[in-house]
């Protein structure tokens, strides 16, 4: 018998051996490399048709499935057993210069950062994992757009007061709260040494994030994620892999609210984006590590005053028309954006210009929401 250049001789008393036999014992030979065997006498030749050789491939790592302690905000493999299907934490953050510098939240996976009264901002930092929380300063109020967003990623929501106008607006989404003035849990406290060095008395709270898994979960509070909210929050690439945005190269992005502005220089070392608050590194006081993000969105929206106190209307749900960048590994691309269905429960989600839902690389991401035609790129 000839395989591939191959001759193989069999017995006659072996003749009747099944075909299927015959078959693995071929394979064998071509794989393992034997070179041509000349028949012996006594033998007879069987002709078998001729196969190619088995094309053998290793595993695609980028299509495996992810490990279950998927960090869902990141696509990072780096959750604790304890956080695996829990839900996320989100907390308010004071970001004008009199709070600064800030600390804990060099830990947050997910930064969103959006415009308040002035035209000053405020953080609200989402953290994957609930029974790893970091103490946070300083804590400050809620804005009714803050949590509309923080509902789509089924999260805790943590904050010290509240604009008392979209109060029961924010009561409407049934939510799981976690208040400053009403100290639930004594999870709020002064900064002591703040205050001593001269911080006004709203730019000293925090959050002892620290005790939180042990106060939520002696509470009773549901911890495990609603069922629409297993997955990713958003669509990564593939596990191993990195995505260079089709727009062209951008090495700095300059995020304009109107009184703050957010800078992003990129590093090609760690390809991340290292942030700046109005021209200075924004850092993390307790770690010592200035914020940076693998992943940078800039979507525009639309932007008004809604009353006399200068508190904003913000159009937090987009829809197919809105329009913004998606900034990675040194590049940028024009995107579209919504929340899935226009709805708080709905994901955020990103399209390119085609319509295409975007896949973003794995790693921590800064979203901010701003005015159209105020962010530069280089």
């Amino acid at each position: 018998m000839k395989v591939s250049g191959l001759t193989i001789s069999l017995s006659k008393e072996k003749k009747a051996m099944k075909k299927c036999l015959l078959f693995v014992l071929v394979l064998g030979i071509v794989l393992c490399g034997c070179g041509k065997k000349e028949p012996e006498a006594g033998k007879v030749e069987l002709s078998l048709p001729e196969i190619g050789l088995l094309e053998t491939k290793l595993p695609d790592i980028t299509k495996a499935p992810a490990p279950k302690n998927q960090n869902l905000l990141t696509g990072n493999i780096d959750l604790t057993k304890e956080a695996i299907g829990k839900r996320p934490v989100a907390v308010m953050i004071n970001n004008v210069k009199d709070a600064l510098p800030q600390y804990g939240i060099s830990q947050a996976d997910v930064i969103f950062e959006l415009p308040v009264e002035g035209n000053l901002t405020r953080l609200m930092a989402l953290y994957a994992d609930y029974t790893q929380m970091p103490d946070i300063c300083a804590i400050r109020s809620c804005r009714y757009y803050y949590p509309a967003i923080a509902k789509g990623f089924d999260a805790f929501y943590v904050h010290w007061g509240i604009d008392q106008t979209v109060k029961s607006y924010v009561a409407s989404l049934n939510m799981d709260c976690y208040e400053g003035l009403a100290n639930a849990g004594g999870l709020f406290a002064r900064d002591q040494a703040r205050q001593r060095v001269g911080y006004a008395l709203e730019h000293t709270g925090y959050f002892k994030g620290t005790r939180f898994a042990s106060v939520v979960t002696s509470a009773g509070k549901r911890t495990d994620l609603l069922t629409g909210k297993q997955g990713t929050a958003f669509k990564f690439c593939g596990l191993g892999t990195a995505l260079t945005p089709t727009g062209g190269s951008c090495n700095t992005v300059n995020v304009g609210f109107g009184s703050a502005t957010a800078g992003f220089t990129y590093n090609p070392d760690t390809k991340t984006y290292y942030k700046t608050i109005n021209g200075q590194n924004h850092m993390d006081v307790r770690t010592n590590e200035q914020l940076s993000f693998t992943n940078v969105f800039v979507l525009e929206t639309s932007i008004s005053i809604r009353d006399d106190v200068g508190h904003k209307k913000i159009d937090w749900a987009g829809s197919g028309s809105t329009t913004g960048y998606y900034i990675s590994n040194g590049g940028m691309q024009r995107i579209r954006w919504s929340k899935a269905g226009g709805a708080e429960e709905g994901y955020l989600q990103f399209f390119d210009e085609s319509g295409n839902e975007l896949e973003i690389n794995r790693g921590k991401s800064y979203i901010a929401y701003t005015y159209k035609g105020k962010t530069t790129m280089n």
